[in-house]
């Protein structure tokens, strides 16, 4: 018999629940409330259990032991620290440090008794946090209108908890993209039993988010191109200068603060990732930026910038496409030209393996009657990509 005091457990290791792998308890149809269930244990006992109605429970990702992130050592124009920070007049940025993957920016720009919002947030609790901050300003000019940038969940999955008022605009392409990635997808890339490299990958960078309990809201209005509007009699500007990141990539410009939000188009101290492309449309979108001559400029990931953050994308994209159509020249495939591509100067970039997904995407312009990578392939491939160069 165990000493007084013991006491045993049941359960499973992490990953090994079906309950991580389907979704949640609508799709486990085997148990219903009153049903009754029995655990029993050779020479411990019985407990029997009935089953009742309850909330959905949050899973939460095992814990994964991972190096401690570099820090986004960009300038920037304004400190780089969690929350909301006015740029000009009536113009605020929210910032969402380091910068990686899901930790994205939004704005908010205020006119005569109304105001418009860039982007919403990954998750609802962090959505949430942020239009509390917005409060204060909002309380007068509240939210009448709300742009999505583009497809990715950290720009568009906080949609629901605006009012249902609220008028929310994206281009075409990106309307069309925003339902393809539901959250329950991106849920599952944190608690899934992949291999060990790419579990170790995914599990610390999605793991911060919740996933479960997001409804969709899809944009009420669609553009093509531009779309010009008045927010409280402030002239707003938003071009969809994609196919570059995603199918569709908006920036929203206000002309008389010379303020530019760039979305995804900018990731500031860190590395870009081109799901879309071609490469060509995302330098010539840089171009476009830059013929605003903005002084301030807000990343989708990053610090506020400005002129100079642009050239330095720019710069980035120049480099990564001169080496890719040289490895492609040399007669290597994608994954190749990848894992040997000489980042020089970008190498020291927080998330450089991004590449991997950028090179795909150039190749596929350039060989277009081959078969894409599934995603999952290149999530494991960005995977074995940090491993070898951060062993």
């Amino acid at each position: 018999m165990p000493a007084a005091g013991w006491s045993y457990g049941s359960g499973t290791v992490p990953g090994g629940c079906l309950l991580e792998h389907r979704g949640g308890p609508s799709e486990q149809p085997w148990l219903a409330p009153g049903d009754r269930v029995r655990l029993r244990g050779e020479g411990l006992g019985e407990l029997t259990h009935t089953v009742i109605s309850g909330t959905a429970p949050h899973l939460l990702p095992a814990r994964t032991p991972r190096r401690p992130p570099r820090p986004n050592l960009a300038t920037s124009r304004f400190p780089y620290t969690k929350g909301l920070h006015k740029l000009a007049d009536g113009i605020w940025a929210w910032l969402l440090p380091d910068g990686g993957w899901g930790w994205s920016n939004a704005g908010l720009i205020t006119g005569d008794g109304e105001a418009l919002l860039v982007d919403t947030l990954f998750d609802l609790p962090r959505t949430r946090e942020m239009l509390a901050a917005m409060a204060p300003v909002t309380a007068t000019c509240p939210i009448t209108t709300a742009v999505n940038t583009h497809a990715n969940g950290d720009h568009c999955y906080g949609n629901e908890l605006l009012d249902p008022a609220v008028r929310i605009v994206a281009a075409e392409g990106t309307a069309a993209e925003i339902p393809e990635v539901p959250p329950s997808m991106l849920g599952m890339l944190a608690t899934a039993d992949l291999d060990p490299t790419t579990s170790a990958y995914l599990r610390p960078r999605f793991g911060h988010f919740q996933f479960d309990n997001i409804t969709l809201r899809l944009p009420d209005d669609t553009f093509t191109g531009e779309w010009s509007g008045q927010i409280g009699g402030r002239a707003i500007q938003a071009r969809d200068l994609g196919p570059a990141h995603t199918r569709g990539d908006t920036i929203v410009y206000v002309p008389d603060a010379s303020t530019l939000f760039a979305g995804d188009l900018l990731f500031i101290g860190g590395t870009p990732i081109m799901w879309a492309g071609p490469i060509e449309n995302w330098i010539a979108a840089c171009d476009a930026m830059l013929a605003l001559d903005p002084e301030i400029v807000v990343p989708g990931h990053g610090p506020v910038t400005d002129a100079d953050g642009i050239r330095g994308v720019r710069a980035y994209l120049d480099h990564v496409r001169e080496q890719t159509h040289a490895a492609h020249d040399r007669g290597l495939d994608y994954r190749q030209a990848a894992f040997g591509i000489d980042l020089g100067d970008y190498a020291s970039l927080p998330h450089a393996e991004r590449v991997v997904v950028t090179v795909h995407a150039v190749y596929r312009a350039l060989e277009p009657d081959q078969p894409d990578a599934p995603v999952i392939t290149l999530l494991q491939q960005m995977a074995q990509w940090d491993a070898e160069r951060n062993a």
